[in-house]
């Protein structure tokens, strides 16, 4: 180990310590329920402090208070993340100003600037026109994010992507993706496939008409 890892690792031990008495007055709050929203105020929180200290910071509280979550991450400024049951692997970069829902992220995946990931597409009810749509209960999902993709600025995510996918920068993904697929659009369609050699007509004659 080079003295400048070694350097990063003693730093995010310190700040894991840090860590430790935010997790212990988060699970004291939680104990007088509503656990995820006591997690969203403390995200909420820790959204503000800015700079390196404010990323490292997070990662250490993640990294104790979430499932699965490795303290290799790095969240940007006001990203907020709403439910304690999302899952971060190492080497994830989520970008400033982002809204993380129920969901595990593959390693290496890098979120842009203000990507909005849900809990699934049924958060909301509306069957009952005779009930106003706050009262009906939804479904909350937790989808997946694979290793090795790119979300775009601005994109909107509500179904599950496979491995070295991207979703194009202000996309609305409603569908589940397949491994390589680029998507782009409102709502997200298929432009090609980085894993294959042969890609859809679509893409072909946007080429050519470019060409």
């Amino acid at each position: 180990m080079n003295i400048r890892s070694h350097i990063k690792r003693t730093v995010k031990l310190l700040f894991l310590l840090l860590a430790v008495p935010l997790l212990a007055l988060y699970r004291v709050f939680s104990l007088a329920g509503h656990p995820d929203g006591v997690f969203q105020s403390f995200s909420q929180f820790l959204s503000l402090i800015p700079g390196k200290t404010g990323i490292y910071i997070r990662a250490a509280f993640y990294h104790l208070a979430c499932p699965e979550t490795s303290d290799d991450i790095s969240i940007g400024f006001l990203t907020v993340l709403s439910h304690r049951n999302t899952s971060i692997a190492r080497g994830v970069y989520i970008g400033p100003q982002c809204n993380i829902g129920m969901c595990r992220i593959g390693e290496n995946t890098l979120l842009g600037s203000g990507v909005h990931v849900l809990s699934g597409s049924r958060q909301h009810g509306f069957s009952d026109i005779d009930r106003p749509i706050k009262e009906q209960s939804g479904v909350f999902e937790k989808i997946s994010l694979g290793s090795d993709c790119w979300i775009g600025n601005q994109a909107i995510v509500m179904a599950s992507v496979e491995t070295k996918c991207i979703i194009a920068a202000g996309s609305v993904l409603i569908n589940p993706t397949q491994s390589g697929d680029i998507v782009a659009g409102n709502p997200a369609r298929l432009l090609r496939n980085r894993l294959r050699e042969e890609q859809p007509n679509r893409f072909r004659q946007t080429c050519a008409k470019v060409q």
